[in-house]
């Protein structure tokens, strides 16, 4: 039988180095909102800003197209800070065990096709629910336009995270170290 080494190097660490070193790792990543994933979900975030500031300003509680408007421009403006803030602290990489290039790709497409409804819903009532040249009626005619633009952003959010889900451009070494955006 084979005998025990006589010397063995063992290493041990604290519970408190581990906590430390989770906690100075969650640092913001400034890579992160210079990257086009990034600056992206930053134009969503203003458009879609834009596009609920503007119909709750209006009397909009008293038709019901704007309440789907509304509903989709805040669920998706609150679902876009969760994603901005998991990648913006590199969280997605804590988190390995989530396929997070597919999860965004799936969030995006959905958001494009939400945005859809709701551009086309908000188009479509600006003149049925206000006066031509009346305040009500231009803010409801710039939420559409915001909405067709964020609509826009969430589709080309929705071809870059294909993109990088199919792993265009790239192996899968360096889309994973790279964070999964460009």
């Amino acid at each position: 039988m084979a005998e025990f080494p006589s010397k063995v190097s063992t290493r041990t660490s604290s519970p408190t180095q581990g906590a430390d070193a989770s906690v100075s790792a969650l640092r913001p990543d400034p890579g992160f909102v210079r990257s086009s994933l990034g600056a992206l979900m930053l134009l969503q975030l203003v458009l879609g800003l834009l596009v609920w500031a503007l119909i709750a300003d209006t009397p909009s509680h008293l038709y019901p197209a704007y309440g789907w408007v509304m509903f989709v421009a805040v669920f998706l403006w609150l679902v876009t800070i969760v994603f901005f803030i998991i990648y913006l602290f590199q969280l997605h990489m804590k988190l390995y065990m989530v396929p997070w290039p597919l999860v965004l790709m799936i969030f995006n497409v959905g958001a494009t096709v939400l945005y859809i409804t709701a551009f086309i819903t908000c188009s479509a009532s600006v003149d049925q629910t206000s006066l031509k040249g009346s305040r009500p009626y231009n803010q409801r005619a710039a939420a559409s336009f915001f909405a067709c633009l964020v609509m826009i952003a969430y589709g080309v959010s929705a071809f870059f995270s294909f993109q990088a889900w199919r792993g265009v451009g790239s192996n899968a070494a360096t889309s994973q170290m790279a964070g999964g955006y460009a």
